[in-house]
């Protein structure tokens, strides 16, 4: 009988030991779920917010090439107005050397019409003074014919003044 009692000692014992093994692996499995399962949910989330950041990341790339064709716009437009400016600025200059020549044929052309108004003073004085000459001299020449002419004549008288 201790054969038997030992038997049912043994069988108990290991019985226990079993059932000890048996919940140790079941907690170890439920934790194990329960790990999974919580990683799953933030795989889940992770994966969410990995898909978000690509669409946010898509919409950046889309709006980063929006704003590179208009920055090439922008680029473009300042080099035509860049280019507009040179020209600008060469039609001015050309248009400044034309005033500078204008202003020297006009103050030329003054010169020469100041020139000439003095010159024409100067002939017209000098028409006026052969002028007064030439009526001093016609003058003195009819007092000369009058002083020769006839004054009992009625014509003679009248051409003299008398």
């Amino acid at each position: 009988m201790k054969l038997a009692v030992a038997l049912v000692v043994l069988s108990v014992t290991v019985m226990v030991v079993m059932i000890a093994q048996t919940l140790r692996q079941e907690l170890t499995l439920r934790e194990l779920k329960t790990r999974i399962s919580a990683s799953a949910s933030e795989v889940k989330m992770k994966e969410e917010a990995i898909v978000e950041v690509k669409v946010k990341l898509q919409e950046l790339k889309q709006s980063l090439m929006s704003l590179e064709t208009k920055v090439e716009e922008v680029k473009k437009r300042k080099t035509d107005a860049e280019n507009s400016e040179q020209e600008l600025l060469t039609s001015l200059q050309t248009c400044n050397t034309q005033r500078e020549q204008t202003k020297v044929k006009h103050s030329d052309l003054a010169e020469s019409v100041n020139k000439l108004k003095a010159d024409h003073e100067e002939a017209k004085s000098k028409a006026q003074h052969d002028i007064q000459n030439l009526k001093q001299q016609i003058l003195d020449r009819d007092k000369a014919v009058c002083a020769f002419a006839d004054t009992t004549k009625d014509e003679a008288r009248r051409l003299c003044g008398l």
